[in-house]
């Protein structure tokens, strides 16, 4: 039987928050219901099963034991699907014989072989359910499990939000979660309770901790369709992002901000790359609400630039100059104070409800509901066919943009650092269909002519921010000293970059694209 839910992590506040709400909302088919499951899952020494994406479980629910197989499907957007096969366990027995469904019978006992069972997690939940009925027909459970998950004799405490369909469409868990969580801070689950479990054994715990997520490239194969290449590379954004935005809530590192806005950038050239497919009115939102938490993380992104990477090295260089350090503090606290404000943004319900229309965007959006037989058409295009097309679109777009570079005035730099940008992350999406020889020196030729753009943007962004409120009204003349020798420091490195603007770009264009 397939198994489609929706999966969120709660803290404890918010699962108590989450059960008076479902009663307020009047959505539930009755009263609520509480069950104490005991869940045991089994494997080999060697977790055969666990590599195979199989989970065996023998669970008491309060009247009788049940034994579970379940094939590990995909979890994105918090949305899981599953295949299940369930029957009744006597006397709380392991029995491979008894598995319902003759292929996945026979392929459990071909991973297990003559190796021994062992159980290796052990959950003990309390779970308190509603049987939902939205006003479109759809039928849906939620539960509220609260409880440990156990292993190698540690135990941890999880809280999790689970939405099942029962019949309607998928969309629907999205509109619920809506409903039940609408003040902000929703993190979508990416384990099971199983996962969670082995990871608890491995690793001793069972959720990895947080940090900064880089881009990595999307598993496209010339095979697909642009549509599955499309949902493919939306995943990956919305992965970095939500990855980030927890980074950003737990750490005060730099990278994490960083980290975010390029994935940010990334979504909205996602969005821009397969507009031809997904283009519809939430795509539009979507994007303004991308360009609008870019620009809010991009406050803290930009003060530890100009803080780590621009005045720490020069604080240096002047040998500790009094000045150096009144602005370093100055610095400091505002960042403290941009960080505090940005992340209280990311739990709120803007932010929040960009997470949800975003999931249900790349996971339930019906793009081709409306589809002109043109759109049809290309949504069933070889994405090789399509790629070749959106490279040579952007590359096209970039050296129109970059004609006359030499008498460049800002706003035209400005312009052209943000199509080369943009060219390079929609080379990085199409770049698993494209012969890496050919890859290698096109894109580091890009990177270095990107880097001289880097050095105009790190000058402007340092003038425009050490000369606002905080730091413009400092009233200690060294302080302004230093800030001066700030700004002139970049300028300098910025207009010696430049100077060779001319000769990368010509460069660049003299190499052969790899998607030619």
């Amino acid at each position: 039987m397939s198994e489609i839910e929706l999966k969120l992590l709660l803290d404890a506040d918010h699962a108590a928050g989450v059960l008076q709400r479902i009663s307020r909302l009047g959505i539930a088919d009755g009263e609520q219901h509480c069950r104490l499951l005991r869940s045991i899952y089994y494997d080999t020494e060697a977790r055969a099963l666990q590599a195979a994406g199989i989970s065996l479980r023998l669970r008491h629910d309060g009247t009788q034991w049940l034994q579970t197989v379940k094939q590990r499907g995909r979890i994105a957007g918090g949305l899981s699907q599953a295949e299940e096969i369930e029957q009744p366990a006597p006397e709380g027995r392991l029995r491979l014989a008894a598995i319902a469904s003759k292929p996945m019978r026979k392929r459990v006992r071909a991973l297990v072989g003559n190796a021994p069972l062992h159980p290796v997690v052990e959950t003990d939940i309390r779970r308190t359910s509603f049987d939902i009925t939205l006003d479109d027909g759809t039928q849906a459970n939620i539960a509220v499990d609260a409880g440990q998950i156990k292993a190698a004799e540690l135990s941890r405490m999880l809280n999790e939000l689970e939405i099942e369909l029962v019949r309607g469409d998928p969309k629907s868990l999205y509109t619920i979660a809506r409903a039940v969580l609408p003040e902000g801070g929703l993190q979508f689950s990416s384990l099971s309770k199983a996962a969670r479990g082995f990871l608890l054994a491995e690793r001793g715990y069972i959720e990895p901790p947080a940090k900064p997520r880089m881009a990595r490239k999307v598993a496209l194969d010339p095979a697909n369709t642009v549509q599955q290449a499309a949902r493919a590379s939306l995943r990956e954004c919305l992965d970095q992002v939500t990855a980030n935005i927890q980074a950003v809530r737990r750490l005060d590192t730099a990278e994490p901000p960083h980290q975010l806005r390029v994935g940010l950038r990334r979504l909205r050239t996602a969005l821009s790359i397969f507009k031809p497919i997904v283009d519809c009115p939430e795509r539009v939102d979507l994007v303004e609400d991308c360009r609008w938490l870019a620009h809010q993380v991009g406050r803290l992104r930009d003060l530890d630039v100009v803080s780590g990477t621009i005045v720490t090295p020069l604080a240096a260089a002047h040998g500790g100059e009094a000045g150096f350090h009144s602005l370093t503090e100055a610095l400091d606290e505002q960042t403290a104070q941009v960080r505090d404000a940005l992340r209280h943004l990311l739990i709120g319900r803007r932010t929040q409800s960009m997470l949800i229309n975003l999931a249900e965007f790349i996971e339930a959006g019906d793009w081709a509901a409306s589809s002109t037989p043109a759109k049809g058409e290309r949504s069933a295009m070889s994405v090789m066919k399509y790629a070749r097309r959106a490279l040579d679109r952007r590359w096209r777009n970039t050296a129109r943009h970059a004609e006359g570079i030499a008498s460049f005035d800002l706003r035209q730099r400005h312009t052209l650092r943000k199509k080369l940008k943009a060219l390079r992350y929609t080379v990085e999406f199409f770049s698993p269909l494209l012969p890496d020889k050919r890859m290698r020196p096109f894109s580091r030729r890009l990177k270095t002519l990107q880097a001289v753009f880097g050095d105009l943007n790190d000058a402007a962004m340092a003038e425009t921010t050490l000369t606002a409120a905080p730091f413009g009204a400092m009233a200690d003349p060294m302080a302004q000293r230093a800030i001066g020798r700030v700004i002139g420091s970049c300028q300098t490195k910025a207009e010696h970059s430049w100077a060779h603007a001319q000769a990368l770009w010509d460069d660049l264009a003299a190499c052969e694209p790899p998607w030619k």
